[in-house]
């Protein structure tokens, strides 16, 4: 339990490095975490904070009411990344005029989409091993006869 506490504790403390700095600089942070037990939902740590599931339709809503200028989708680890990409995808981000800040959209993309990240990996001449992305049991099957087991899946 100890190690749960002090991960958690860490990754709430790498994203309080980024907000910190953001607020000495007056600039308005809001949050919205879907975990109600993390030090990141503290009203302290940011000038608002909303407790909500992490979807497009309600993370748009809090869009059309808080009126960001931009989002940081790092500070939310995978879920955050994913969800950016996921408003850009649904027209969100432009509709508001909101800029994705740090980590871009399509850096983002490359590092989720194995087939992208292979090929980026194939541009820089940096080895990559042999892999395939399925959507089924029996593609993953035959790709492990090709491979050779062990396998992740």
């Amino acid at each position: 339990m100890k190690d749960w506490i002090k991960k958690r504790i860490k990754e709430c403390n790498a994203n309080n490095i980024i907000i910190f700095p953001l607020r000495e600089e007056d600039v308005e942070v809001v949050l919205v975490n879907s975990n109600p037990a993390t030090i990141m939902t503290d009203e302290d740590i940011a000038d608002k904070v909303y407790v909500e599931p992490l979807t497009v339709s309600v993370v748009e809503r809090i869009i059309e009411r808080e009126r960001p200028d931009g989002i940081l989708g790092t500070l939310g680890g995978q879920t955050g990344l994913n969800l950016t990409v996921d408003l850009e995808k649904a027209g969100v981000l432009d509709k508001y005029e909101v800029k994705v800040l740090g980590t871009s959209i399509e850096s983002i993309q490359k590092a989720e989409d194995r087939d992208l990240f292979r090929k980026l990996m194939a541009e820089l001449n940096d080895p990559v091993p042999e892999s395939f992305a399925v959507d089924s049991i029996e593609d993953a099957l035959k790709s492990a006869k090709i491979i050779g087991y062990p396998v992740v899946v």
